[in-house]
């Protein structure tokens, strides 16, 4: 069930990527109502294409649970996943996920394509977005906004 303080969370794990100068996206993982991990975009700081704030999570989550099969978890995120993400989450066996803004260039839930459709894959993963959009797409303009401005 969706926890508005977890996308806060998230938000907040957002603000801290864009304070690096990376893509202001954070996620939080939770299971059993107890944080089990976070990520936040490490893109740029690792050089690295994969290194989502998705994905990030779901690295850190299997590490502490010990386990990469994550079942009973849901992850808050504040960004529509893209379809690298939205693969790691349904091969994780996430249970639900909640987002704030839909990303309407690449986003893999419903803005370009549905993966998270069901009877697409062998598990299906529950997911609602536009939790907090106000504040997640902000960010992301924002973000945007002042790249464009230094040029």
């Amino acid at each position: 069930m969706y926890d508005e303080k977890f996308m806060l969370m998230a938000i907040e794990l957002a603000k801290e990527s864009a304070a690096c100068d990376e893509v202001p996206v954070g996620a939080v993982i939770v299971k059993n109502g107890e944080v089990v991990a976070t990520g936040c975009n490490f893109k740029e700081r690792e050089g690295n294409a994969i290194c989502h704030a998705e994905i990030v999570a779901l690295s850190r989550a299997a590490k502490a649970l010990g386990n990469w099969w994550l079942e009973g978890c849901e992850m808050y995120v504040t960004l529509e996943p893209c379809p690298m993400c939205a693969g790691a989450m349904i091969n994780a066996r996430i249970d639900r996920l909640y987002f704030g803004a839909f990303d309407l260039k690449s986003g893999a839930y419903t803005s370009k394509i549905n993966l998270f459709e069901r009877g697409l894959f062998n598990h299906y993963i529950e997911v609602t977005g536009g939790y907090l959009s106000d504040e997640c797409s902000a960010l992301l303009s924002d973000f945007f906004a002042k790249k464009r401005k230094k040029g």
